[in-house]
């Protein structure tokens, strides 16, 4: 989905919002119950705990680019088996919030129609966004945002409200992955590192510019710290730029006035060619500067730190869901 116009009133209180729905978001059982009604069926039908059949979902954005796919599908291959040795996982699905199937509710069915008792979703997302505070939970039902239901309507999304409890797990920028992963990827490129500067270059959000650029600021920081290099910048690549090649390429010219060599890192979780090769590769390339730009066209992906990180999660949201269980148990005796 498209980004939303900027949310210049976004405040503190705003993020502790994002943050607590990002962490837990509960779907009651069954379509048209109030809160309070879904509650009540809940605590006389809910299963015990140790019973419960857990799925594990993996949702990441979505993209049209078949080697983009391709990644994300590897990656499931990869953290599938160790999901299915954490106890009460049943079943691991991936999908895409967009752009191409498996959707989330083509999943979340399958999770249905297989008996389910809950899901545990974990997105495959950089930081916060409309697609993690808005669009995902209202795909699910969890949420009634006007622009993300306008924007599925547009855009062929279908919203399906899951029989099963679904839990969404923090995102991304909770863990330490990038803070090892875009370090490791400098030093791939770095030559001499007190004469070179940075550039990450990542897709951005118009809704959360002022969270993406903190995020990225602190990025750039740490950046430095671990590799010596003198400098770090960062710009956006997509819809908030509409797509253009000339944010990539200011950003480098900025690294270049003040440096002898630029350093260009794509923070996307993985490969897709219209961004790495069509917009940043391009960038690079009309910049015609040789050997003072390093880039290479890859992404966060792999990463065997992602796996350990969606484990984790995964295992923090199973270990809250059966604490809950476990008070609902206690309160029906």
């Amino acid at each position: 989905m498209k980004a939303r116009l900027p949310k210049s009133q976004f405040t503190g209180v705003a993020i502790f919002a994002v943050l607590a729905i990002s962490t837990v978001v509960w779907i009651a059982a069954g379509r048209g119950l109030s809160a309070s009604a879904a509650g009540d069926a809940a605590e006389g039908s809910t299963p015990r705990a140790s019973s419960l059949k857990t799925g594990v979902l993996l949702v990441s954005h979505g993209s049209r680019s078949a080697s983009w796919r391709k990644m994300l599908l590897e990656f499931h291959d990869e953290v599938e088996p160790r999901l299915l040795d954490l106890p009460g996982v049943s079943g691991v699905k991936s999908a895409f919030m967009e752009y191409t199937e498996p959707s989330i509710a083509t999943r979340l069915k399958e999770f249905d129609a297989a008996g389910y008792d809950r899901v545990i979703l974990v997105p495959l997302l950089l930081t916060v966004s409309s697609h993690s505070f808005d669009d995902i939970p209202t795909i699910i039902g969890a949420k009634e945002d006007a622009h993300s239901l306008a924007a599925m309507k547009a855009e062929g999304i279908e919203r399906y409200v899951a029989k099963a409890r679904v839990s969404i797990t923090p995102l991304l920028d909770f863990s330490e992955l990038l803070e090892s992963n875009l370090p490791r990827r400098v030093k791939a490129l770095s030559r001499d590192s007190a004469k070179e500067g940075v550039v990450l270059v990542a897709y951005g959000d118009e809704g959360y510019d002022q969270e993406w650029t903190s995020f990225f600021s602190k990025l750039g920081e740490n950046v430095c710290q671990k590799t010596g290099v003198a400098a770090a910048t960062h710009c956006w690549c997509g819809h908030i730029v509409r797509y253009s090649l000339e944010p990539t390429k200011e950003a480098i010219r900025k690294v270049l006035s003040n440096h002898e060599r630029a350093i260009v890192i794509p923070v996307l979780v993985a490969r897709d060619e219209m961004f790495q090769d069509r917009i940043i590769g391009k960038a690079v390339e009309e910049l015609a500067a040789g050997d003072r730009v390093a880039y290479v066209p890859d992404s966060i992906l792999p990463d065997g730190k992602l796996t350990n990180w969606v484990i984790e999660a995964t295992r923090t949201a199973l270990a809250k869901e059966t604490a809950i269980g476990l008070a609902a148990e206690e309160r029906r005796r």
